[in-house]
């Protein structure tokens, strides 16, 4: 039985889920390891030129108290995202993953969530300049949790009806810069694909260490297929006793699977408290 097998046969057997589909994460969930297999872990628990660089404004923002990375930074739920902050890291192995998109097979699999966290743990690392970017421009989310406004963001950036510096929002308290959604767009898949979006990016990877992207699930939209040539990397969040395994091998099936640094496994504990991760070496 694969180590990957084994922890989502933890999940199910000490974390008391309810499962009505099976999920089974090998062969093609994960895709063919690159550069010397699989590596998994168990735990518990921000007109001018997008190159000039102004200082983001600042908020205080009200975060949600399911931040607990902020809330919270000595529980065992927060020790689990510095466990994923490390491993993403070590994923590293000579590349730089400067830019990385947070997406999910489906709705509801706690994407946004582990987005937010992650974010805050990087940015709590010594001198490390992070950025969370809200990508999800159908179903935005980290405005709601940081407490912030969802306007201006990052679709009003891409049609070019502001700066980037003005869109950027910075938490003084957290070292975190939040790039909001925006506007919604009518036509968020061609704007995520845009010449408009890679040169945002490619501004961003001056100014920040860290890059993180909360996207939509999947499936059914064409999203995250776009913009994933842009960026570094992406970890794929998996719902433990609900998403099943077909959801799985679909969201994979079209994706670049030599971005593709992992699994995050959630909800693997009783009430949702801990975390669970698999991952696969990245060749340097």
């Amino acid at each position: 039985m694969s180590r990957i097998q084994e922890i989502l046969n933890k999940a199910e057997r000490d974390g008391g889920l309810h499962r009505t589909r099976t999920i089974v994460a090998e062969g093609p969930v994960i895709g063919t390891p690159v550069g010397g297999g699989a590596l998994a872990a168990t735990m518990a628990v921000p007109p001018v030129p997008l190159d000039v660089a102004r200082e983001p404004h600042a908020v205080e923002g009200h975060l949600n108290h399911l931040l607990v990375a902020a809330f919270a930074p000595q529980s065992l739920a927060a020790e689990q995202y510095r466990s994923l902050r490390t491993r993403v890291k070590s994923a590293e192995r000579g590349r730089t993953m400067r830019t990385i998109v947070i997406t999910s097979p489906n709705k509801g699999d706690g994407k946004s969530l582990t987005a937010a966290n992650l974010a805050l743990t990087m940015a709590q690392e010594f001198q490390q300049r992070v950025l969370l970017v809200d990508g999800d421009l159908r179903h935005a989310s980290i405005h709601l949790m940081f407490g912030i406004d969802e306007t201006p963001g990052l679709s009003d950036v891409l049609i070019g009806e502001i700066p980037l510096d003005d869109a950027l929002v910075t938490l003084p308290q957290h070292a975190l810069t939040i790039l909001p959604s925006g506007q919604a767009p009518s036509h968020p898949a061609e704007l995520l694909g845009s010449t408009a979006m890679r040169r945002t990016l490619d501004a961003l990877r001056t100014r920040f260490d860290r890059v993180i992207i909360d996207m939509p699930p999947v499936a059914p939209l064409a999203d995250v297929p776009i913009a994933l040539g842009m960026v570094d990397g992406l970890l794929m969040i998996v719902r433990a006793g609900v998403t099943p395994k077909p959801a799985i091998e679909r969201a994979l099936a079209g994706l670049d699977t030599s971005k593709v640094l992992g699994l995050v496994l959630n909800d693997a504990g009783a009430g949702g408290a801990s975390y669970e991760y698999a991952y696969k070496k990245v060749a340097g």
